[in-house]
Formats: C-alpha cells, structure tokens, sequence
C-alpha cells in the first residue's frame, strides 16, 4: 500500500479513533476537575446539590434541569438531522466501549481476531476469550465508577466504597452498572445497537435529502439490491465500478451490506467508506462509499448544512442556552425558609405582641459566613424587633440551620387597623459580605385588630 492510499484508508478512522481518546479522557478526568470546589456537572441526591459549568446550585434551584435536558436533546436532534447517527459512530459510549474489547483487547492484543478489517467471524471460546472478559470486567468497574461520579463526587465514592457495610446502595449500583457493562459489551455487542437502542427507531423521523449519510453510490457501482433481494455480488454490467470484494461488508460492526441503502443498523461509523477507499485507491478511483447527503449524490452539488431545520434546531439551542444563563446568573448564595410556629401570637408583659418562626438558613456559598437579618414592615407605625437570635449564625459552606426567630412589636402600633395581619419583608444578608451575598423575603406579623 503506497503513502497515499495509507492515508486514505485511515481518513476517518484515525479521526474516529482521536475522537474515542479526547471523549474518553475526557469523561475520566473531568470529575476531577473542581473550580472553587465545584465539578463541571453533579447532580448530588445525597447532598441537594447541582454542579453546573463549575457553579453550584441547591436543590431548590434544580429549575435548571429541564433547559439542561432540553439542550442536550436538541442537540442531538439537531446533530442527527445534520449529520443522521453520527452520535452512534462517534461519541456513542456504547461503539467507544465496543471499539475498546473488539478491536484493541481481542484484536490487537489477544490476537483472537485475525484483523479489524473484518468483524463478521465471532471470536473462538477459550483462555483467550476468557481473558478478553476479564480485562474488559476491570475496565467496567472504572467505567461504571466513571458514570457514578457524576451523582456522587470523586472523593465522596472512594470514601464510602471502602466501607461498602455502610454504602450498600453505592455499592449494589455500581456492581449493577458494571454486570450490565461486561454483559453488553463482551456478549450482547452490536445487538444492542440494532434492537435495544431506540435511537435507531427515532432517527428516520429526523433526517431528511440533506442529511449527511454513509451513502453507496449505485449509479457508479451498480446495483446490488433489488429491495431486501440481493442480486449480485459483483454487477455484471462493465460500467459498474463496484468490484464485489465486499470489503465493505466484512469490516462492518453492525453486519450490514451498505449497499443495500440506508438501514436503522448504520451507525455511521464510516468503517466502509475507508475499506471501499483502500480497494478503490488501487484502481486510481474514488471510494464508491461517502459521507454525504441523497441530494448532494444526486445534484453533484455541497451539501446544504444551512436549512429550515438546522437553523430551527439552533435557535432552540440558543434560546435554552440563553434561559439557562440568565436563570444561572440569579443564583442566590444563600437560601431561607421562613415557617411560621403554630402559635397565631403571644402578647408579653410588656403589652408587646410576639411571633415565633422558624427560619431555616442554608449557606449555598463556597466560603463559611456570619448571617443575620433586618425586619421592616409595611406600615410605619408597626416598629418591629428582633427579640431572638441577638447574635449572627454561623454557616459553613453548604451547611444549613434551622433558627427560632422571635419578632414584637407594641400593640399599640395596630390600635387603628382593623386587618389582623400585616406584611414584613426580611432582608437576610452574609455579615461579611452583605453587598454579595443578600436576599429578601415576605412574611406576615399576626396581631390583635382594633
């Protein structure tokens, strides 16, 4: 094989395989990533809390959520619509791991595939094949582990697996995930893909003429298909450029005959369009098999990425994006809930009307802090105080605290009123860092009527 056709042959290939490295990695080392304590993305039950791009937000704020999922669906929408399964191909964690036992453990390592050229022959059982399993079972746990730290933090997961008497939960989950891990990939393999995924299913609703596919050009190599009838393994026709190696079939993962025209089973992992490159390259003609759209095949023309769809597809993105920002940017470093006691009111000694409540502070900030509030009420007349707590509540980061607060006020200040309620506001702050860190709230003083 000359420089060129090496090249060729490994266009996308090398591509996928730099895509699987960034992706895994990625996936690995990013729980560990903390900026000002905070992960890229946790959704913590254990704790109530929700990483988001380094911020976090209490359970309170898990508004967040749906324009998270809401993003993330549409872009695969859109990415589908753009590009059909190049999700599958790609960045499918599924294809990533498939790739990992099929092609390096059993094939590059083992040895107990003769090449990755051609998947169709099943690997024979033995030591080897046991071996293969074992490996791939380690890799599971971390892969497993992997998916766990983005509901349980890092250091919170190795914490608690040491003791797992204590942590069965996170230890029957992560024994589960990974079972599931070992039995998919060493045994259910594509199958999963092809009738499990419901991806597949979906994915003929969202593409359309312009959408980007592994398409086998007939005009040019002739037809091998007539419907589900296969007609031929090379076109008998002196034109038809296909040569019937079937290279094409033998190094599909899915084991399906591209030829035959789009298929659920396709999951645009480009691997024949590098085998139909490599034959092809020998005749000094272009590879019968490309990455392009029906439309381009036909008009000879680029392919339209810009239309109606993508554009909508974008806009949505976009205005999510756009909602989750500003949503994110009213984040409060502080949260209160303010409960009112049982007890309507109590009038002291003193002639001064009192009402309890139980407050309810939470420190949602990275850094411990000094909290304490200020009442003032609607009317003026109504002077209220702070009868209890007289000192600032001291909160740890993250921490919460539930305080009994004791507010009065002369009941002459409701001798001309005939409402037997009247609204305070609460202005609750960080003593420390009351232009950060403040935030009100509405509640009601009960009180004798005229």
């Amino acid at each position: 094989m000359t420089k060129q056709e090496y090249k060729n042959y490994f266009k996308f290939a090398s591509k996928r395989y730099i895509a699987y490295i960034l992706i895994t990695c990625t996936a690995l080392f990013l729980p560990f990533v903390r900026i000002g304590g905070n992960q890229f993305f946790l959704l913590s039950f254990e704790r109530g809390e929700l990483h988001l791009l380094f911020a976090k937000f209490n359970v309170q704020e898990l508004f967040l959520m749906p324009f998270v999922l809401i993003i993330f669906f549409i872009f695969i929408f859109f990415m589908t619509n753009l590009g059909g399964r190049v999700w599958c191909g790609w960045s499918c964690p599924q294809t990533i791991f498939r790739t990992i036992y099929r092609d390096l453990i059993q094939t590059k390592i083992l040895k107990i595939r003769k090449s990755v050229s051609n998947k169709q022959t099943q690997a024979e059982s033995g030591v080897k094949n046991v071996l293969a399993i074992a490996i791939w079972s380690v890799l599971s746990f971390i892969a497993a582990a992997n998916f766990l730290w983005l509901f349980v933090p890092p250091q919170d997961f190795f914490a608690q697996i040491s003791d797992p008497a204590e942590h069965k939960i996170l230890l029957g989950a992560w024994l589960v995930i990974a079972a599931f891990l070992i039995f998919d990939v060493a045994f259910l393999g594509e199958n999963f893909c092809v009738y499990v995924c419901p991806y597949a299913r979906v994915q003929s609703v969202m593409i359309d003429g312009d959408s980007v596919q592994v398409i086998y050009d007939e005009a040019r190599g002739g037809k091998i298909f007539d419907g589900q009838t296969k007609l031929w393994k090379k076109p008998p026709e002196p034109q038809n450029e296909c040569t019937g190696c079937e290279a094409c079939v033998k190094i599909c993962p899915t084991h399906i005959d591209i030829r035959k025209g789009m298929q659920l089973e396709c999951i645009n992992c480009l691997e024949c369009v590098d085998a139909c490159t490599k034959t092809m390259s020998g005749l000094n003609l272009p590879s019968l098999i490309s990455w392009t759209s029906s439309n381009s095949l036909k008009t000879k023309q680029k392919v339209r990425y810009l239309r109606f769809k993508t554009v909508g597809y974008c806009a949505i993105i976009a205005i999510a994006a756009t909602a989750l920002t500003l949503m994110s940017a009213k984040k409060e470093n502080m949260l209160l809930n303010i409960n009112r006691t049982s007890e309507l009111y109590k009038v002291n000694k003193s002639g001064e009307v009192e009402n309890a409540y139980v407050f309810l502070f939470e420190n949602t900030d990275a850094n411990a802090h000094e909290f304490y509030f200020d009442v003032s009420a609607e009317e003026a007349k109504a002077q209220i105080k702070i009868e209890r707590p007289k000192a600032q509540i001291s909160l740890k980061a993250g921490e919460k605290k539930k305080v009994v607060v004791v507010l009065s006020a002369p009941k002459a200040a409701f001798a001309g009123t005939n409402e037997q309620t009247t609204k305070i506001k609460i202005h609750a702050y960080a003593a420390d860092d009351k232009e950060k860190i403040n935030i009100k709230r509405q509640t009601i003083f009960a009180h004798p009527s005229k």
